[in-house]
């Protein structure tokens, strides 16, 4: 499998040999960095981590999977670059694409990332977008198979917001993977028409289905995972909040929910979280709308079934092997 030179901007551009190809990589690269193995594979290389959101999993483990494959990576946060303001994303991609062997963005719409590839002469990333999340994606899949033992056939539902990044991004890959993608939201916040007739084609391939439902107790019957996300998204306005409580309050993840799934279920969340009071906006949710909870109870978030902090690591190890699979013209077994 080569992925040399090859952009990552959404999972629609990756067949699922390539992207099994990706994980078979980062459960190799977890190993080594659990046996305290040194990889400085990509050694001398640069990349530029362009950021216009802020991130704590994302840039950490850019950051670090950069670090430990021995390359020298500069952050550029929401201040940290003329882009869009004083200089052109075509030109900012040009001058950064002559300076670094890989550049990350992580911010709003997707066409933003795409121009950043089109006038890039190096391999891009995307750290997130508006209308996708791939890097999240591979690690919540990894996370998935390292409970299961495989990932074919298994139920994924999503509660909540679905027509957000997370939502249309898990559609794709359980299309891409064989895995059955349950929807769980009110209609106004399914995924678009285009992208979901998209996905259950390529469901129909791999032999798994695409399923949208308002109903939370058959939506949830079965499920092998209970995939929840932030009720508004980053860079949503604030008065958003009292629209989507009121459209959500009833799609929270909580023991009656976990309890209708399957008894091994799991539960995964991109985080972060609003789970209690212990953070300013929960703190403000609760004064402003008695809402100690949001999208998933605290009694899930810390319960037994949680795979979140498993995920939140597997971001590292999974961004690791999108950039050395991008960067590298070797395979990793040429390497050990």
């Amino acid at each position: 499998m080569n992925l040399y030179n090859r952009d990552f901007l959404k999972l629609l551009d990756y067949s699922t040999e390539e992207i099994e190809y990706l994980l078979y990589l980062a459960k190799m690269f977890k190993k080594l960095k659990h046996a305290g193995i040194p990889h400085e594979y990509l050694k001398g290389k640069n990349v530029a981590l362009l950021f216009e959101k802020d991130s704590t999993r994302t840039r950490c483990s850019f950051e670090v999977a950069s670090y430990d494959l021995g390359m020298h990576c500069t952050y550029l946060g929401p201040t940290g670059s003329q882009m869009g303001k004083k200089e052109s994303i075509a030109d900012t991609a040009r001058v950064l694409s002559k300076i670094y062997d890989g550049i990350e963005y992580r911010g709003f719409d997707q066409s933003i990332v795409e121009d950043i590839a089109k006038y890039s002469n190096v391999p891009v990333w995307n750290g997130l977008t508006n209308e996708f999340h791939p890097t999240q994606m591979l690690a919540d899949v990894m996370t998935v198979e390292e409970h299961f033992g495989y990932l074919k056939g298994i139920n994924l539902v999503f509660m909540g917001d679905a027509r957000n990044n997370v939502g249309n991004s898990l559609m794709v890959v359980c299309s891409k993977l064989g895995m059955n993608f349950t929807c769980v939201a009110p209609k106004e916040l399914w995924p678009t028409e285009e992208l979901v007739d998209t996905c259950k084609e390529l469901a129909k391939e791999h032999g798994s289905t695409i399923t949208l439902t308002e109903n939370v107790k058959e939506g949830t019957a079965n499920a092998d995972v209970l995939y929840t996300d932030v009720w508004v998204s980053m860079g949503e306005p604030e008065e958003k909040w009292k629209e989507r409580i009121a459209l959500l309050k009833d799609y929270q993840v909580n023991d009656k929910v976990m309890e209708n799934a399957n008894p091994n279920a799991i539960f995964l969340h991109c985080l972060p979280s609003f789970h209690d009071t212990n953070t300013k906006i929960g703190k403000d949710i609760y004064e402003k709308f008695g809402l100690p909870e949001m999208e998933v109870a605290n009694s899930v978030f810390e319960g037994k079934q949680s795979r979140v902090f498993e995920e939140a690591e597997n971001r590292m190890h999974t961004i690791k092997a999108v950039m050395f699979a991008t960067l590298s013209d070797k395979k990793l077994d040429e390497l050990n």
